[in-house]
């Protein structure tokens, strides 16, 4: 007698399916009966499928063609256009679909009994016989409209992330744009006053003796409220370039003891009383930052903690950020205002790839 131990699954019993409850008698769609009913739901799948691809190409076409400062009932012509082609799109495919799998596809009522997780080598015939059999049912090898719409809709639903892609070539850019912000609108010309520093969201101007030690305050420039004083138009600070010169603008005063400060090189006299003036937008990922510890003058943001000594050139002294925060220069004018005495110095915000990482 053999010591080998037989390690197979015991057979089980087969088992009988349920006898019928009472069932009601299986009633067969019209496209399952009617040849001119099957072919006009072919025709109506096919339509979505058309439809999701002429809503691609229109995507492509608006954003190709479509100028970023169009408005549409004050929203954004292009973003309008792009998510509403890209949505119809993607829904003409979905819709499509399910039509073709309750229309078209086969219409079976099946039973199927439970089985052991494990499957046999039979049951593997059995599914691959179930593939084509699937594959027969749905039709789509003896309807090459509904296989060859369906195909195109989706090759051409991918399109449009391809083209998006496009905005990560930065050579169709302006670098230069992201070297310069409303801070410097008036640098170089004599006859048009330094731009006044103004508190966010009420846009009076700052007076210097207004500040106290350990006063924090979220800035923009005056320009916001006061454009023509500025030499610059109503168009030039509203809709969409409002909203990027307010990313690249956003800045902080803080005021501390004048001995607490430990200037840059070649930035002895760029603040005012005590008074420093830093970019709001953190080097690491662009997050606007106002968490001022009032003892150290460490600025800390709340995206991912990198933290900046104000009182020491905006220096890093903690976090994944890789570079100090941009400093301005300030400056009093005549009616004791706080005003920057010129632009920045270097780009605000996180990296990109064109930026000289020599320039501190």
């Amino acid at each position: 007698m053999s010591d080998a131990h037989d390690n197979s699954l015991p057979a089980l019993p087969e088992e009988e399916p349920i006898p019928n409850p009472g069932l009601p008698e299986h009633q067969w769609r019209p496209t399952d009966v009617d040849p001119k009913a099957e072919k006009r739901a072919e025709r109506q799948v096919a339509s979505y499928f058309v439809g999701s691809m002429i809503c691609t190409v229109l995507f492509i076409v608006i954003y190709v063609a479509v100028d970023e400062d169009q408005t549409i009932a004050g929203f954004g012509a292009s973003n309008v256009g792009l998510g509403v082609t890209f949505g119809l799109a993607l829904l003409g495919m979905g819709v499509g679909l399910i039509h073709w799998a309750r229309k078209l596809m086969g219409d079976h009522e099946i039973v199927e009994m439970r089985h052991p997780a494990r499957s046999p080598e039979e049951d593997r015939e059995v599914t691959l016989k179930a593939l084509e059999t699937g594959t027969e049912e749905s039709g789509i090898l003896r309807r090459p409209l509904l296989r060859n719409t369906l195909l195109g809709g989706l090759g051409l639903v991918g399109l449009p992330a391809v083209v998006i892609l496009k905005d990560l070539n930065t050579g169709s850019y302006d670098v230069d744009q992201f070297y310069h912000t409303l801070w410097g609108a008036t640098d170089g010309d004599d006859k048009l006053p330094k731009m006044r520093i103004a508190r966010d969201s009420i846009g009076t101007p700052i007076l210097a003796s207004d500040l106290e030690i350990g006063d924090l305050v979220n800035c923009v420039p005056h320009a916001f409220y006061d454009p023509e004083r500025y030499g610059l138009t109503e168009a030039d600070v509203e809709g969409h370039k409002l909203q990027v010169e307010k990313s690249k603008a956003a800045l902080i005063l803080l005021r501390m003891e004048p001995d607490d400060i430990k200037p840059g090189k070649g930035r002895e006299n760029w603040d005012v009383n005590g008074i420093v003036a830093y970019s709001k937008i953190c080097t690491h990922v662009g997050c606007p930052i106002s968490l001022n510890e009032r003892t150290t003058h460490h600025l800390l943001c709340p995206c991912h903690q990198s933290t900046f000594d104000l009182a020491d050139a905006g220096r890093v002294v903690f976090g994944p950020a890789g570079r100090p925060l941009p400093q301005l220069q300030l400056d009093v004018d005549e009616e004791g205002y706080l005003v920057a005495a010129s632009d920045f110095v270097e780009p605000v915000g996180p990296s990109f790839w064109e930026r000289d990482y020599d320039e501190r």
